[in-house]
């Protein structure tokens, strides 16, 4: 008995389906979430013998991350919350009675730096010894790495080789000592790890400590920094300001600055010398000097008739960031149409007669309040 062409092709049809390993898509190949986001990769047989089995796995056969999950047939993968450790490659693998296909999708986390020093510290080297110290960090995207000593603006030269960044003596001095910082930054923030070196040096060297190597103060107090060495003969201490005199009402007595009624213009590096016939050594103080507002309004009197434009500008000096707020001196709110911006101006388009009166501006930062008062007289 024989078969029609048509039975035919429909047999080979068929019987080519039913002889056929999995054929496989996955959506997305590549994907890229920040950390703590959650990603979805789907697998689908597109043809292939009946039934076809879908597993997710990762490289190597590695156990899936705990945050992972699969849908009921296998075919979805969802990392939820996900981490810098579930970066990867991940594999769609279908399987039926002809055979086995496996498919990768790529997962890139980014996330912020870690940052790692090698050795830790505290380092205690003596004097003339080279050191160095490795600062290694993760991060994606890749994160930039700069070194710099505590309580200095300046970055310091190093020699960086990958993901490397490394600080370097060939030979340290008693200046020195003192914590450094390196510092990693990408998109997606900044972290930074400390190391102190401390360079011990011949009998009798200098070497000089500060009680505080950061300190923010307010405008108006007064302040005094201690610095200590150890050396024989006893180190003679001195104090300057790197890149300025002292300020003027200063005094030194037995390694204590103190600075009286400080200003903003005091705000900078304060260095300690110890100095005896071996040698000398410094230490470094930072001091921010933070101020309150000083509020004034411009104009603080202003003459107008009904239909005319008012503004009045709130000015302030003083340590940033600061808040205005507008008010009527003897009033619970501002007059209709009124509008504040954050900038400290009080605009009204059209005054009305009723408008005349005291208006106070308060201008605020985290140190305290300063405020300002203006006189609006309207007059037809």
């Amino acid at each position: 008995m024989g078969f029609t062409p048509g039975v035919l092709i429909l047999c080979s049809l068929l019987c080519s389906v039913a002889g056929q390993a999995p054929v496989i898509s996955v959506e997305p190949r590549a994907a890229t979430v920040r950390q703590g986001e959650s990603v979805s990769f789907r697998c689908q047989a597109a043809r292939g013998a009946q039934p076809i089995q879908l597993e997710w796995k990762r490289a190597n056969n590695q156990e899936l991350p705990d945050n992972a999950k699969t849908g009921p047939d296998g075919s979805v993968l969802t990392l939820a919350n996900a981490q810098p450790e579930n970066q990867g490659q991940y594999r769609c693998v279908a399987a039926n009675s002809a055979g086995r296909r496996t498919l990768a999708a790529v997962l890139n986390v980014k996330h912020a730096p870690k940052v790692q020093l090698v050795p830790a510290g505290p380092l205690r080297v003596k004097m003339g010894s080279p050191v160095s110290v490795e600062c290694h960090a993760t991060g994606r995207p890749r994160p930039t790495l700069t070194w710099k000593r505590q309580g200095s603006t300046l970055q310091l030269v190093t020699k960086e080789t990958n993901d490397v960044n490394t600080i370097q003596w060939p030979a340290v001095h008693s200046e020195d000592s003192g914590v450094y910082i390196c510092q990693a930054e990408n998109n997606e923030g900044v972290s930074e790890v400390k190391v102190e070196v401390i360079v011990e040096g011949q009998p009798g060297a200098p070497v000089a400590s500060v009680g505080a190597t950061e300190m923010t103060v307010v405008e108006g107090h007064t302040i005094t920094m201690s610095c200590q060495a150890s050396g024989s003969p006893l180190p003679v201490i001195t104090w300057s300001k790197l890149r300025a005199p002292l300020p003027w009402k200063h005094t030194v007595v037995g390694g204590v600055l103190t600075l009286t009624s400080v200003g903003r213009q005091d705000s900078g590096q304060y260095i300690c010398n110890a100095t005896n016939i071996h040698g000398y050594s410094e230490a470094y103080t930072q001091m921010e000097v933070e101020s309150p507002p000083y509020a004034t309004s411009l104009p603080d009197q202003v003459r107008l008739q009904p239909g005319d434009a008012l503004r009045l500008q709130c000015l302030a000096h003083g340590s940033h960031p600061i808040q205005f707020e507008w008010s009527r001196v003897g009033r619970v709110s501002l007059p209709p149409g009124a509008e504040t911006t954050k900038d400290g101006n009080l605009l009204i388009a059209h005054v009305k007669l009723s408008d005349s009166g005291m208006y106070k501006c308060v201008a605020t930062n985290h140190v305290g309040n300063s405020e300002a008062l203006a006189k609006v007289i309207i007059k037809a």
